[in-house]
Order: structure tokens, then C-alpha cells, then sequence
């Protein structure tokens, strides 16, 4: 199995979430991100939301295009099936109210099947604890806090494991 194409972008989420969707798409559903609160990645077939750890402190996301189904890999925290249709062949990584972090050049429009795996969510929760405790404890002054993030070992990470499946269902099909 080869490698077809990467792209990685660190992203800050707004409010714990990254959103992965079509240049052109429009505002993806609810459902699909109150589903991502528990399944941490959900999507609707155009959008995918990235429910992050911590509110604020920004993830890497990588997202890969592969020739061939990939398997998740073991030392991953969590994975999940993914699918997602770039009519356009563009992905933006959106911040929410910050704007796009970034924008991925698809090998080609399509729709796109695989697995989110996700990394680094259990160290960040675990700083995020001892900040919380240091602050409820009176001692949570920034330089403190800057200090106790400093010493966080890892951040966040979210990968995307793609493989293209077939073309876009265009909506002119069918009609004379």
C-alpha cells in the first residue's frame, strides 16, 4: 500500500472542536456533532467534527490519502470508520469561529472512505487536571499555568486515513 498524498496542520479548536469538510459544503447537522462528543470524530458524509480534549490548545491533524485500505494503527487511543465526499477535491480544517487553519488538495473530487485515529487525549486531559487542581488550590497564576503546560509531554493529535471510493453522485443524474 503507497502513500498518495499528507498534509498536516496545527489547528486551534473553538470550544474543543475541528471541523473537517468540502470547500464547498455547507454548515454541517447537529446530529453529527453531538455524536462526535461521545465518538470523539462524527460526520455527516460532507463535514467531520474533531471534539477535542482541552477548549482551546491547538491539535495537530494530519489527513492521508492511501491506494489501498489502511489499518488503524495499535498505539492509537481511539479510532473510528470515516467517510467523506469532497465534490470540489479542496478540504478545509476550520477552526469554527477562527477561520480555516488549512486547506488540502485532494487527489481528486470524490468521495473518500477510512478511520480518524486519534492521539495525545489522555496526556492533555491529565495537564489539564493538574492546571484545573493548581487554580482551584489558588496557586493557578498564568506563569504558573504557562509553566505547567510547558511541561505537557505531547499535544493532541487526529489522523485521517483516506482512500478514494468512487466518484461524486452528481445531481444532474437522471435528469433529461
Amino acid at each position: 500500500m503507497s502513500l498518495i498524498a499528507e498534509y498536516s496542520v496545527t489547528a486551534r479548536p473553538d470550544r474543543g472542536l475541528v471541523e473537517v469538510y468540502d470547500a464547498d459544503a455547507y454548515v454541517g447537522g447537529d446530529e453529527a456533532y453531538a455524536r462526535s462528543r461521545v465518538e470523539v470524530v462524527a460526520g455527516d458524509g460532507f463535514h467531520l467534527y474533531l471534539q477535542t480534549r482541552h477548549p482551546d490548545i491547538a491539535v495537530r491533524v494530519t489527513i492521508r490519502v492511501w491506494d489501498a485500505p489502511r489499518q488503524p494503527p495499535e498505539d492509537a487511543e481511539g479510532t473510528v470508520p470515516v467517510s467523506l465526499e469532497s465534490e470540489t477535491g479542496r478540504l478545509v480544517i476550520g477552526q469554527v469561529t477562527l477561520g480555516p487553519a488549512g486547506e488540502m488538495v485532494m487527489p481528486r473530487p470524490g468521495v473518500y472512505e477510512g478511520h480518524a485515529t486519534w492521539s495525545g487525549r489522555a496526556v492533555v486531559a491529565a495537564c489539564c487536571d493538574v492546571c484545573n487542581q493548581r487554580g482551584a488550590e489558588g496557586q493557578g497564576d498564568s506563569e504558573g499555568t504557562v509553566a505547567e503546560w510547558s511541561r505537557c509531554p505531547r499535544a493532541e493529535e487526529y489522523t485521517l486515513d483516506l482512500r478514494f471510493v468512487r466518484e461524486s453522485d452528481s445531481e444532474d443524474d437522471g435528469e433529461a
